[in-house]
C-alpha cells in the first residue's frame, strides 16, 4: 500500500516527524514496496516501514520528543 501524499501516512509518522522527514519515509516506504513486491503482504510492508525509518534516521535524530536534522 504505497502512499500518494504525507497526509496517507500512519499517525506515528506524521504527528511526529518533521515535513522534510516525512517525503523522505513516503519516498523510501514507495521505493521499498516496489522493491519488495516478491515477498509475501505482511513480510513486504513490514520491510518497507523499516527502510522508510532507515532512511529518516541517516538525516534526523530524536532529541527528547522532536525529530530534529543531522545538518
Amino acid at each position: 500500500m504505497p502512499y500518494a501524499s504525507v497526509k496517507d501516512l500512519p499517525a506515528s509518522v506524521h504527528d511526529h516527524l518533521p515535513a522534510h522527514a516525512q517525503e523522505i519515509y513516503r519516498s523510501a516506504f514507495n521505493n521499498a514496496w516496489v522493491e519488495y513486491e516478491d515477498r509475501g503482504s505482511a513480510q513486504r510492508e513490514q520491510l518497507a516501514h523499516r527502510v522508510a525509518w532507515a532512511a529518516v534516521k541517516r538525516k534526523y535524530e530524536k532529541a527528547g520528543d522532536l525529530w530534529v536534522s543531522r545538518e
